[in-house]
């Protein structure tokens, strides 16, 4: 038992380590944590594509998507064209003259075009399918038989990540009241969005 929850523990540490940076996924998921829009539909989606990717990394596809570097390619350049135009759509709300306040229904506004967002966030990003299947799958694979003990603790890692992100970002929501503070937001959003979405398409 005493193994079997180090190892769990050590999963849920490497998890926790390739997911707490900074970038798209993780600024979508805290812009609609603060709007409070679709945040259970965005929280879940993270969650669960996370922990379909960590089965795919144990059980060793990572090899596959390592073989395939011309679709990881193609999925850099639709990735960072997404990326691209949803940072332009942030740095356009910097310049509106009444900021974006919580019941602003704009680019997220709608829990359809929240999900699908959600969807692109997480599975256009070739980082994705480099870092969680092909890099968590081969740290998982030299746990042998305690491979899935430690997938679990990854999974279980980016459930509480994302959950404290989305559903924790509300206790932001009074510190962003005046249009001002949303400008700053959507400023860092635009800027983060832009990067990865240039840094995409540069690096495939």
């Amino acid at each position: 038992m005493t193994n079997a929850l180090a190892t769990a523990a050590a999963g849920f540490g490497t998890g926790l380590s390739l997911i707490v940076a900074i970038g798209a996924q993780n600024a979508f998921v805290l812009r609609q944590g603060i709007r409070r829009d679709a945040v259970l539909a965005v929280v879940g989606i993270c969650a669960l594509s996370d922990a379909l990717l960590i089965t795919l990394g144990v059980a060793g596809v990572g090899a596959v998507v390592v073989a395939w570097p011309g679709v990881l390619t193609a999925v850099a350049w639709i990735g960072g064209a997404f990326l691209l135009c949803y940072g332009a759509l942030a740095a356009r709300r910097v310049f509106r003259p009444s900021g974006a306040l919580l019941t602003d229904g704009d680019a997220a506004g709608s829990r359809r075009r929240a999900v699908l967002t959600c969807l692109a966030m997480t599975w256009l990003n070739p980082h994705v399918y480099l870092d969680t299947v092909f890099l968590l799958g081969t740290v998982a694979a030299d746990r042998g038989p305690m491979r899935w003990t430690f997938g679990l603790g990854a999974a279980c890692a980016s459930l509480c990540w994302f959950a404290a992100l989305g559903f924790g970002a509300r206790l932001l929501s009074r510190h962003l009241a005046k249009p001002v503070a949303w400008r700053v937001l959507d400023g860092l959003v635009a800027a983060t969005m832009i990067a990865l979405g240039v840094g995409l398409i540069a690096g495939s």
